[in-house]
């Protein structure tokens, strides 16, 4: 069998619903020998910590085993950033967001606005802090202190994966982890991104670093249950979405075959 090279691509907010799925598949890309490298197509503003942690060391696992090179599109942003540090060369467009390296952790006390609305809340429990996160009460002095010092471990952990991927020492780093992007073209001289182009110019990178051609690249992605395409739209599947919805079926057949799954 012919070799070929993959074409994953990731859009929207990093949680460990959108994310699992994409673990799921890089670990079956590692499997494929027929797989000779893999383009990460990613355009995200970040998400959660702990997910965005597993999107950058499964892209991580899946480059040790055959090259990934990851295109930044609109946004790489955060988490979305985080990921595509596991790839062995990253590509951005000029106008690309990048970068936002940093941890937020918002929280809202609505305990003075329900009052003014009529509304009492009672938060039933046990344990001195069990009621601080619920975003009902304004947080303690000690409070604040205990999550800032969680959020500190997270940044920490986020600059030393940036500083490890992109062989700078962590003092290096610092200066530029302070939630701000930059453009694409800026983060190429921050050293942040690789190369600037668009996704066929990073494909084409990774065509000419495998010997696979580019025109031998199938697109793979978690396939969406048949009967969530059917009922998208309502009563219109009975119409061309119904043809549409048959064809991408048949098309997730076909990447299951190709990817054994």
């Amino acid at each position: 069998m012919r070799p070929l090279l993959a074409h994953l691509q990731f859009r929207g907010t990093i949680r460990e619903r959108s994310v699992e799925p994409y673990v799921r598949i890089m670990k079956m890309l590692e499997r494929k020998n027929r797989i000779r490298g893999v383009l990460l197509d990613i355009s995200s503003g970040g998400g959660a910590d702990i997910p965005s942690q597993d999107f950058y060391l499964a892209v991580k696992r899946l480059n040790s085993v055959k090259p990934v090179v990851a295109s930044i599109g609109s946004v790489g942003a955060s988490g979305a950033y985080m990921a595509a540090l596991g790839a062995r060369t990253i590509y951005a467009y000029p106008e690309s967001i990048v970068g936002s390296i940093g941890v937020v952790y918002p929280h809202v006390a609505v305990r003075e606005l329900l009052g003014k609305l009529g509304i009492s809340v009672d938060l039933l429990h046990e344990g001195r802090h069990k009621d601080a996160y619920q975003g009902y009460r304004d947080l303690t002095d000690e409070e604040r202190a205990k999550l800032q010092a969680v959020i500190g471990d997270s940044y920490r952990g986020f600059v030393e994966t940036v500083a490890r991927e992109r062989h700078r020492t962590v003092e290096q780093i610092l200066p530029l982890a302070t939630g701000e992007f930059w453009s694409g073209r800026k983060a190429l001289e921050l050293g942040l991104v690789d190369a600037l182009g668009d996704r066929d110019a990073a494909l084409q990178y990774l065509a000419q670093g495998t010997g696979v051609p580019i025109q031998r690249t199938v697109r793979v992605a978690p396939p969406r249950p048949f009967m969530e395409r059917f009922l998208q739209g309502g009563m219109s599947v009975l119409g061309n979405r119904l043809r549409d919805g048959i064809h991408d079926a048949v098309e997730d057949l076909a990447y299951d075959s190709l990817l054994g799954r």
